[in-house]
């Protein structure tokens, strides 16, 4: 199968209507600072909301303001004077925008003329502000009554068979949506109920739960300010969550290392100006961040962190030899774990040769990094999807556990693992019942309280969605947020399928290129933001999310509804349910509707261990905390003690043969700093000093000489497979950076279409998306 080599190249805009020749310079201000706080004012000023905008950044992430809508970092009890970032901030302008996309605008555009538009420039057209429906004769969106579109969409599900069917959802929904989300779709008689962790920390709640019991993080804020080393593996701090920086920087102050393993030397790593801090404002030094900073290769770190684990064990044998402290925490090892020995003895038989060849880092950097993490008392594991997005993703985050587990750090103050969500409340979603396994819900409760027979078949996650619709057995797709589309891998393979789907429903705020590629018949359901007032019969809502420390918020808006027709998450989920499903006395989907407090009563009622009193507590300053087993050294595995695992193979994306490796690269997608997830904001990347663009490759000098490239050449990409199908990407200018040797990087969404669907991890199927083998050739 050949597919076109063109992708969607779009207009690469900075600004509307100011297009930009792409520039090329290296950064040299640290994260935060005088460019961040320039970056806010822009935002503002473009999305013209300055005024509004700055009264509501005041209220983000504060007692009885709103949660965040773009990172989940965790949310203090006693906030900064702005608790916001760079990122959060221009996610509140994107969505508090007074622009409008109605009827009038589809009535100038095509469909099929939108596809040829950006993400950028779909997004940047402002709120919806209408139920739409797709019209195949003038291939356009059209009005339609809230009314007819709920009878429509429940008419076109009952006549499928319920496995058919797909139910959505992104990481911005809130609990109370999730909730019933996740029940309309059982009631209808499946769980394929996919989400956006499937597509990056999926890999995080496989391989925990298999190590400690628990399939999140055990560290609290509290624990950053106990801490004596942290330990820091593949996450973006300054692009992806910011607000994460005040405590990296309060450890750095105090004294603390941050040792840090990235492919990349990441700005935010590296070091930060407080943009709160009026001195450092005012020319004081920026704050220090990685204290060693390892460039490990892509596809490295099982191997870095073994030989770590190489050094504490021979750090270990020389101590007990000399009869002095053990370095590893021999008493909890034999009190609560088990597999010590096997990994134990993996470690020992693995040679330096093989560890340093591997991960790209050499005998004596290891060692300097063993050396620190020997002598702590009290050490955070910090990662991010730079472990889970790689085939043996999920023996990535068993990797990190068992470097822990080795120095007994789980389950004691200021030490833990913590893995960096991405989207605000994707790690709620899953707690209030959104997956596709239904060992991880609490069907005795839902059979007690609603009088059903839930589904126990195995429901779609998104690898399996996609391959549903690649065989015909998906029909149907609804989704709950979210740019579906361009979130994926393999893009030019799944766009075809998408448009043989009988059925495709969006609901969402803003316009995106999973609304202009549709199926036979296609809804676009305008719904609330977060920060907008929900109203429901003339009574103010508030929200719940879970941040990535586990801890639930209260989230209340802030600004004036788009428009009148557009309708709350949760009314829209209830009116699909009630087309849809048999009446069921156990139900009030209008109630729930219509007052959120009683969906918090539900949710406490399936969940009471996490969720009691949910609405009394919902404003906790902080957050109260799910309860977290791991924490109190209570393992809930099969065997009841935390377990080891000796990895299988030292290379964790072992998809490229030895003899090809030296003509294929590694490629890792990344996002930029101006985006979050798949909504672009602008086409500059001021951490990496590119403006202008979103169409590079990022190449190690040495690679780009050996390949007989030059910097700023255009090249094409493509995936090196042999499943007969051509991924290429053309267009892509050779910019000459610091990253090792046989590695290279580009941007996410955009290098998604090199991604081929099977190139996911084992066991969690998360795409393995931070190392794809691919060639790069001088464009003809």
């Amino acid at each position: 199968m050949h597919l076109p080599r063109a992708l969607w190249p779009g207009r690469e805009l900075s600004m509307p209507g100011k297009t930009r020749k792409p520039s090329f310079k290296p950064y040299t201000g640290p994260a935060g600072g005088w460019g961040s706080a320039k970056s806010v004012n822009q935002i503002l000023r473009h999305e013209r909301v300055y005024i509004e905008g700055a009264k509501t950044l005041i209220e983000q992430n504060r007692p009885k303001g709103f949660a965040c809508v773009s990172c989940a970092w965790a949310k203090p009890a006693k906030p900064h004077a702005l608790e916001f970032c760079e990122n959060g901030a221009k996610a509140t302008a994107w969505e508090i925008t007074p622009k409008r996309v109605g009827a009038e605008f589809f009535a100038q555009h095509r469909l099929s003329e939108l596809e040829q538009w950006s993400d950028y420039e779909l997004e940047a057209q402002g709120r919806l502000t209408e139920p739409l429906r797709w019209d195949a004769g003038s291939d356009r969106y059209l009005p339609v009554s809230w009314e007819q579109a709920f009878a429509e969409i429940g008419a076109e599900l009952r006549a499928l068979d319920p496995q058919s069917a797909v139910f959505y959802a992104s990481g911005r929904a809130s609990l109370e949506t999730a909730y019933l989300w996740a029940l309309m779709a059982r009631l209808y008689g499946n769980n394929n109920l996919p989400d956006s962790s499937n597509m990056c920390h999926e890999s995080t709640s496989v391989g925990l739960a298999q190590s400690i019991g628990v399939p999140v993080g055990t560290c609290t804020l509290e624990d950053f300010n106990q801490t004596d080393c942290i330990l820091f593996f593949g996450q973006n701090v300054g692009s992806n969550s910011p607000r994460l920086l005040h405590d990296l920087q309060q450890a750095a102050r105090r004294g603390v290392p941050i040792i840090t393993f990235n492919p990349l030397k990441e700005r935010g790593l590296e070091r930060f100006r407080n943009p709160q801090s009026p001195l450092q404002m005012l020319g004081a030094p920026a704050t220090r961040i990685s204290s060693q900073y390892h460039a490990v290769k892509a596809g490295g770190d099982t191997a870095a962190i073994l030989g770590i684990s190489k050094v504490l064990l021979d750090l270990d044998d020389r101590a007990r030899a000399a009869g002095e402290p053990r370095v590893l925490d021999v008493d909890f090892i034999a009190t609560h774990t088990q597999g010590f020995e096997a990994y134990a003895d993996c470690v020992r038989g693995t040679g330096w040769n093989e560890i340093e060849a591997a991960s790209g880092l050499s005998r004596a950097a290891l060692t300097e990094a063993a050396s620190v993490y020997a002598k702590a008392d009290k050490v955070i594991g910090v990662y991010g999807m730079g472990l889970t997005q790689h085939r043996l993703g999920v023996q990535n985050v068993h990797m990190i556990t068992n470097l822990l587990l080795l120095r007994g750090m789980i389950g004691k103050p200021g030490a833990g693992v913590c893995p960096v969500r991405g989207h605000s409340n994707v790690q709620g979603q899953r707690t209030v019942g959104i997956t596709e396994k239904p060992e991880m819900v609490p069907n005795d409760k839902l059979r007690e309280l609603y009088g059903f027979e839930p589904p126990m078949r195995k429901g779609l996650n998104t690898v399996e969605a996609c391959e549903g619709m690649l065989d015909g057995s998906v029909r149907a797709f609804l989704s709950l947020g979210g740019n579906f589309m361009r979130a994926i891998p393999d893009t030019q393979v799944m766009e075809p399928a998408w448009r043989r789907l009988r059925l495709s429903v969006q609901i969402a705020t803003k316009l995106n290129r999973s609304h202009v590629i549709h199926g036979e018949i296609a809804y676009l359901l305008p719904c609330l933001g977060r920060i907008d007032i929900d109203r429901q019969s003339g009574v103010e809502q508030v929200v719940s999310v879970e941040d990535s420390t586990g801890c639930m918020h209260g989230s209340r808006g802030q600004v004036e509804p788009p428009g009148p027709l557009v309708k709350s998450e949760p009314a829209i989920v209830a009116g699909i349910a009630q087309a849809t499903l048999a009446a069921n006395p156990n139900i009030d989907w209008v109630a729930w509707s219509s007052d959120y407090s009683k969906i918090r009563d539900a949710i406490a009622a399936t969940y009471p261990e996490i969720f009691h009193g949910f609405n009394d507590r919902l404003w906790e300053p902080g957050g109260f905390h799910r309860p977290l087993p791991a924490r109190e050294r209570r393992w809930k595995t099969d065997s009841q003690k935390a377990n080891f695992f000796a990895p299988q193979s030292l290379d964790t994306d072992p998809d490229m043969p030895l003899d090809a490796r030296t003509q294929v690269l590694r490629l890792i997608t990344l996002r930029s700093n101006d985006q979050f997830n798949t909504t672009v904001y602008g086409y500059d990347d001021r951490f990496r000093g590119i403006v202008g663009t979103r169409m590079v490759l990022l190449m190690n000098i040495a690679d780009i000489e050996r390949l007989g490239l030059a910097t700023g050449a255009l090249v094409t990409a493509s995936t090196w497979a042999h499943d007969g199908i051509t991924r290429e990407i053309c267009g892509l200018r050779v910019v000459a950076y610091d990253i090792p040797s046989g590695c290279c990087a580009g941007y996410y969404p955009e290098l998604n279409a090199l991604i081929p669907l099977w190139h996911h991890a084992q066991a969690s199927k998360v795409p393995a998306a931070k190392s794809i083998p691919v060639r790069i050739r001088a464009a003809s």
